[in-house]
């Protein structure tokens, strides 16, 4: 039987990752991978050969984490209809040892980008780094910070069939019931558009973008997820405890945690050097 992707069947995918609560953001990339691999492929049916030739195409292309990434839609797609003859095997690699310095953000870049969004008056924006660079939440949780929450010292999230509780510093707390004040937010989410929107992930990158570019501060470092990234790293070098940090992140897998906390190039050649274990000369 010949293996042919028509419209409906692509709704009918859809549809089938609505239902397993996939969020919008993953619906659309899985649909907008699944339309690349369309383009490939033309109008032929699908078999494993093609596939075949589609991840060769992928790996003179693309980096080993986009293929991947991009694999997933289509062979979810292809496992949804039960066509696992062509379903694929993703690319093996090794998880980089070392953080990447072009996109660590330090501590004292984060202030200059808090500084220069306040002289900016950029208030929202400089509520919002706070927020997430102090609790340690996702852009996607940030609509869970509400007036309620702020009250209540603690903000509850659901997300994914997944209920955790973030706890908010209290100096953040105050920080936060001095902005719902002032802008006369009554109830609800503290951080929305100026359409009542809660703020997502593409409103705040092009927003820190202008932030980097005007505090002279490399693009590759200016992304939301880069704040909660520098969260990790102080609370891993403060507790040393990466159990909790798992925790306190929202991590079932304490694998993606370790992620978070590993040391930089420079960290690692320093320890090394300082270990001692070279001889000076060989006289």
């Amino acid at each position: 039987m010949e293996h042919v992707i028509t419209e409906q069947m692509i709704e009918d995918y859809r549809q089938s990752l609505i239902k397993e609560e996939k969020s919008v953001a993953t619906v659309q990339k899985y649909l907008h991978d699944l339309g690349v691999f369309r383009d490939f492929a033309g109008e032929k049916p699908i078999d494993k050969e093609t596939m075949i030739r589609y991840k060769e195409y992928l790996l003179r292309n693309y980096l080993t984490s986009s293929i991947n990434s991009m694999l997933a839609g289509v062979n979810g797609f292809l496992k949804f209809f039960g066509w696992y003859d062509c379903v694929v095997k993703t690319i093996k690699s090794q998880k980089g040892l070392f953080r990447r310095e072009d996109r660590e953000l330090s501590r004292e870049e984060y202030k200059k980008l808090l500084a220069v969004a306040k002289a900016a008056g950029k208030m929202r924006l400089w509520h919002i780094l706070q927020t997430i660079c102090s609790t340690g939440i996702r852009v996607s949780e940030l609509r869970f910070i509400t007036v309620e929450a702020v009250k209540a010292g603690y903000a509850d999230v659901h997300l994914k069939g997944k209920n955790r509780r973030i706890i908010l510093p209290q100096k953040l707390i105050a920080l936060l019931k001095e902005y719902i004040r002032e802008n006369g937010i009554i109830k609800r989410s503290v951080f929305v558009t100026r359409g009542g929107r809660p703020v997502d992930r593409s409103n705040l990158y092009h927003e820190i973008q202008k932030l980097c570019k005007i505090a002279d501060i490399a693009g590759s470092k200016g992304f939301p997820h880069n704040f909660r990234h520098l969260f990790a790293c102080i609370y891993y070098e403060q507790e040393k405890n990466l159990a909790n940090l798992a925790d306190v992140l929202g991590h079932s897998n304490m694998n993606t945690t370790r992620i978070y906390v590993r040391s930089g190039w420079k960290k690692q050649v320093q320890i090394l050097d300082e270990m001692d274990l070279v001889a000076v000369t060989a006289a």
